[in-house]
């Protein structure tokens, strides 16, 4: 194919695609243009508002002529130290407001100025497999080697260190996990931060826990941080998205010792010029919340547990163990090649969007993930059109 273009792309973006749902969103948007109702169970982007003092605190904050200028590229330091507050309260973690907390504009930001930070080219990283797609691509952009590490459901989808290490590794400088797991909803074992920060320790690489889903159906919401010594060898990102519903919101933080702070914002001040000061003010807000906060919205997402596990059980699919979180993981019929085949199926004939697994990874092929951000309503309406599919 000949290119339009006068100048070819950036040999960085080597083999990175356009993000899968990127794609799939304009596929919906075409089938919905063409008179077809969509129903999207496949994205997991909250669909309830934030608490009414979040957004009111937006308001007030936004009709003040002296809040519409550049911000600290570090975050104000009230935001910090609420961030430092909620962890420490929900956590047992202390933080150094200071030093220790850097806000984020969204936490996937984060994950590209990690990468950018540490990264040279041929560094190798550790990336989960099935894991979230962006470790990879910004591994890719940042120059890095991406060397997947195989979870499973016989293994309790936790990496088999002993494993690794017999494998080699020394040119390996970053190691990624996410607990709670995504897609798998897999929390945190115990014991299972204390190996993994020894594990880094032992290998001199440096760990980064993705945990934006602590809250979410977790009755023992946990960090990597409360470790003794993980400031050490570690970082966690953490995000207002889910838990409370501001994902366009696009409020992050990254935690962990003063020094790998230091070096992520040498990169992150030539990115962005801080996070405007209303929405700061209102992050404030929402890190105030009390626990009823969190126990209300699992009150719903728990109505919704329920009906998305019906919904899977109707294709045939099988509940992968216990999970926490805002989605449902199972594993697809055994008839079925992969889950992209029973999920184009769904899609093509009944006009319900799914997650197949394998856009994770290899390892999460013969899996499906519906996600719990639509209403009941919907996932019964959903129900109600698999009733005549031809499983």
């Amino acid at each position: 194919m000949i290119s339009s273009t006068i100048i070819a792309p950036a040999q960085r973006l080597g083999q990175v695609e356009e993000y899968y749902f990127s794609r799939k969103l304009r596929e919906i948007a075409e089938m919905r243009a063409a008179g077809h109702d969509v129903l999207n169970l496949g994205i997991g982007s909250p669909d309830l508002p934030p608490h009414s003092s979040v957004i009111n605190r937006l308001q007030e904050a936004g009709a003040q002529a002296g809040n519409h200028g550049y911000q600290s590229y570090q975050g104000m330091p009230e935001l910090r130290g609420a961030f430092a507050k909620w962890y420490e309260r929900y956590f047992s973690v202390q933080l150094d407001a200071t030093t220790e907390v850097l806000p984020l504009i969204g936490s996937k930001e984060g994950i590209m100025h990690i990468s950018m930070a540490f990264l040279n080219p041929g560094d190798e990283v550790l990336v989960p497999n099935p894991g979230y797609p962006t470790y990879r691509s910004a591994t890719e952009l940042a120059g890095g080697v991406v060397r997947s590490y195989e979870l499973s459901e016989e293994g309790g989808w936790f990496p088999d260190l002993d494993a690794l290490a017999a494998e080699g590794l020394g040119r390996v400088k970053i190691m990624w996990v996410n607990y709670p797991h995504m897609p798998t909803g897999t929390p945190a074992q115990p014991g299972h931060f204390e190996a993994l920060v020894a594990f880094a320790k032992a290998h001199d690489i440096l760990l980064v826990n993705d945990n934006p889903y602590a809250f979410i159906l977790n009755e023992s919401p946990s960090s990597l941080m409360v470790v003794p010594g993980a400031k050490e060898v570690a970082l966690e990102l953490n995000s207002l998205s889910k838990a409370h519903n501001m994902a366009g919101w696009r409020v992050g933080v990254l935690v962990g010792g003063a020094e790998y702070l230091q070096i992520v914002l040498r990169f992150k001040s030539n990115m962005d010029s801080g996070m405007f000061k209303p929405v700061q003010l209102a992050a404030i807000a929402a890190l105030e919340l009390p626990a009823s906060w969190y126990a209300s919205q699992n009150e719903v997402y728990g109505q919704r547990k329920a009906k998305a596990i019906a919904l899977l059980e109707m294709l045939g699919c099988e509940i992968s163990g216990d999970q926490v979180g805002m989605f449902v993981w199972a594993r697809a019929p055994k008839h079925h090649a992969d889950a992209y085949e029973l999920t184009d199926a769904v899609l093509a004939e009944k006009h319900i969007f799914l997650t197949p697994g394998g856009i994770f990874g290899s390892a999460g092929e013969q899996y499906v993930r519906i996600s719990l951000c639509s209403p009941v309503e919907v996932l019964e309406e959903a129900i109600g059109r698999l009733k005549n599919f031809k499983k």
